[in-house]
């Protein structure tokens, strides 16, 4: 049965290797690991947000979403700037 999900790029490692952290409803459920390469090259970064359908425990389809790479990242970054400006005022 094949299962589509968002992914989000964790981490790559050793240059070669892509850890990617599946989500349901905004919590992880899941990792996969797979060769960079059969990531598009647009999101062979960091908090790389992807659509990706997976099968017995393995990637068969991967999109990347830039919007929402951007996204969360603007939320993240506005969170970050609201707690340095808390820590700003002690």
């Amino acid at each position: 049965m094949t299962e589509t999900a968002t992914a989000v790029l964790d981490r790559i490692v050793d240059g070669e290797t892509a850890v990617l952290l599946v989500e349901a409803d905004g919590d992880v459920v899941d990792e996969l690991t797979v060769p960079v390469e059969e990531l598009p090259e647009p999101g062979r970064e960091e908090g790389a947000v992807f659509d990706v359908d997976v099968a017995d425990g393995e990637l068969r389809r991967v999109e990347h979403r830039p919007e929402e790479t951007a996204e969360r990242r603007r939320r993240a970054q506005d969170r970050f700037d609201r707690l340095s400006e808390r820590l700003g005022e002690e």
